[in-house]
């Protein structure tokens, strides 16, 4: 298992952290995820098969954008 840490822009509250949370649990791999929306960081943690572009474009879909 990997263990990632992204910067996330958009996030405002709470349900902005849920929102990001539940789009990466619903990507196939990812075992644990922890959004803080008041550090801008997603913490993610993904079995090794699972691709960043994968991440990056749920986080997308879900309305947030990911820092480099």
């Amino acid at each position: 298992m990997n263990r990632k840490t992204l910067s996330v822009t958009g996030m405002s509250c709470n349900g902005c952290e849920r929102n990001v949370e539940t789009a990466l649990k619903n990507v196939g791999g990812v075992t644990r995820v922890d959004a803080d929306h008041t550090g801008d960081t997603v913490e993610v943690v993904v079995n090794e098969d699972v691709k960043d572009e994968d991440l990056h474009g749920a986080i997308e879909q879900a309305g947030y954008e990911v820092s480099p």
